[in-house]
């Protein structure tokens, strides 16, 4: 197998790298030594000449051309990235891959000692405190270097491959892979393939539970639950199964009520956590009951399709719907854990695939650049179900970047008082597209992309979105078959959903618009200029009469 040694600058992965394959028998393999071989030339010369962008490209190449991981028996390849090539999830995936990752951890007082000692010029911290810089880089990818196994690279160099010799002896490469690990303020966030019985049941027990409460639906247990209830089996945790309605039909009050009777005959406590199994619907369920159930009780998302994954398992928000309109009850209660598995992806249907991306649309035209061009360059390869789009990484990096860029805007705005409003555009009309078709017609991130037609519009009339941008994000979601043609709903309906819209302020809805390379919060849009943008997206037939 492949031993990948990760950390910092000046943790040792170069020493201990070449005293682990020495021992081994195994070539070791320096990738910034590779990088300078094939560019002929040093680091610091490189970023010198090519900036950080172009040693980027450069390392990339490199990682790619490792091929595939060596699943012989015992050490078979060391493997030393450089210190920031784990940032990038594409790299990441390649790496982790049926490999096995270990971070060499070490103090900064330590590192900052050894960088000061040491004659290679590192680019990124050459110039500044050693002691804030390693700090820096520490706290920007810790979620990257939590994902291998954690070994103290305090002692010396013969101590450290003793300490990686006892981690992996025995071992063999698993199809397992975790990609990142991140303790929040919103909760424990775990996001790899293969992952979700052994995390769950791990989880399960740090939170003391004797056995696993789990909340579902009969298509998405079907299609996940064999797995995850032959590791909990396997760890002596007795499953107790509570089946949601499929979809929109879970969210509702009469649902809720059954569910938490359920609950109490079966005589579920307090501090025992609930475990939400399947896609947004079961999510937001789920969530209230443990919101609200016992006055609360913990819980863990394992979301099973993609607009879970990126989008409505993360944040607390927890809803169901009334006829008025959709998530008008609910409460802010963050889970436990997400434990993000994008191998429970794998059957699901193209058009929960393709409808997803209209949330990731939403993401990329909020400002992630490398996203927008993720989804141009691979959108339509991920929605229709490639399995190159998962064997490249396309998939995991597009979960990870959405995931992520979600986690980092909801742990600076829990409840939606300031910031969060942003992760609304395209959901003014896009919910009030879904109300008028009764929760029935449109998936979610369908309708998000009619609602971020409308958002595109709305802002060019308006004067914020640049039409140039406002073609783009158009343009793209025509590449991925999304938000195409005209619905079918009168549009006094639609106006009358939209008057129930959750971000109305002192009487005035607050639009989120796209602006030049983010967004703008407006709540002065005419009313006749959404009523104009609105029909536009309509059959003519359901047009006439609106006021």
């Amino acid at each position: 197998m492949d031993i990948v040694l990760i950390g910092l600058p000046g943790s040792g992965k170069s020493a201990v790298g070449r005293r682990l394959a020495g021992r081994h028998g195994a070539p070791f393999i320096d990738l910034d030594e590779a990088i300078q071989r094939e560019a002929g030339a040093r680091i610091p010369e490189i970023f010198a000449d090519e900036g950080e962008a172009g040693f980027r490209a450069r390392e990339r190449a490199v990682i790619a051309a490792l091929g595939e991981p060596d699943a012989g028996p015992g050490v078979r390849r060391v493997i030393a990235p450089g210190g920031g090539a784990i940032v990038d999830p594409r790299n990441r995936w390649r790496l982790f891959q049926g490999r096995v990752p270990v971070w060499l951890d070490s103090r900064p007082e330590v590192l900052a000692q050894r960088l000061r000692r040491s004659p290679t010029i590192r680019p990124l911290i050459a110039g500044r405190d050693p002691i804030r810089a390693i700090r820096d880089l520490t706290a920007a990818r810790g979620r990257f270097y939590s994902a291998a196994t954690r070994i103290a690279s305090v002692a010396e160099v013969a101590s450290v491959v003793d300490a990686v010799d006892g981690l992996v002896a025995g071992m063999s490469a698993s199809s397992a892979t975790t990609l990142l690990r991140a303790e929040t303020s919103i909760g424990r966030i775990v996001i790899g393939s293969g992952i979700a019985g052994r995390l769950l049941t791990d989880e399960l027990r740090r939170l003391g539970a004797t056995r696993a409460v789990v909340l579902t639906e009969p298509g998405a247990w079907g299609a996940v639950g064999a797995a995850i209830r032959d590791e909990l089996g396997a760890a002596g945790l007795p499953l107790e199964l509570v089946e949601l309605p499929q979809g929109e039909a879970a969210k509702t009050l009469a649902v809720v009520e059954g569910a938490m009777r359920e609950l109490a005959r079966r005589r579920v406590e307090r501090p025992e956590p609930l475990v939400a199994v399947g896609g947004g619907a079961v999510g937001d369920t789920a969530g209230f009951i443990a919101a609200t159930y016992l006055r609360g009780v913990p819980f863990i998302q394992v979301p099973t399709t993609l607009v879970a994954q990126i989008d409505s398992s993360i944040g607390g928000k927890t809803g169901v719907d009334l006829p008025e309109g959709k998530n008008l009850v609910g409460a802010f209660h963050q889970p436990a854990s997400i434990i993000i598995d994008i191998a429970l992806l794998a059957s699901l249907p193209e058009r929960e695939r393709r409808a997803a991306l209209g949330e990731a649309v939403k993401m990329a035209a909020l400002g992630d650049e490398r996203l927008f061009e993720l989804l141009e360059a691979r959108g339509e390869a991920i929605a229709s179900g490639d399995p190159a789009a998962v064997a490249d990484g396309s998939v995991a990096e597009l979960v990870e970047r959405c995931a992520w860029a979600k986690v980092e805007v909801v742990a600076a705005d829990e409840k939606e008082a300031a910031v969060r409003i942003a992760l609304n555009l395209g959901h003014s009309l896009g919910h009030a597209f879904e109300a008028a078709g009764g929760y029935r017609d449109l998936r979610h991130g369908e309708a998000v992309a009619f609602g971020l037609r409308a958002a595109c519009r709305i802002g060019v009339a308006a004067g914020v979105t640049p039409p140039e941008r406002a073609a783009r994000i158009e343009r793209l979601l025509d590449n991925l078959g999304l938000g195409r043609g005209l619905l079918p709903y009168p549009l006094q309906s639609v106006l009358d959903a939209l008057g129930a819209d959750k971000k109305h302020r002192a009487g005035h809805l607050r639009w989120v618009l796209p602006s030049a390379a983010g967004h703008v919060v407006r709540d002065d849009i005419d009313a006749a200029l959404v009523r104009d943008v609105a029909a536009g997206l309509l059959e003519p037939s359901q047009v006439g009469g609106a006021a």
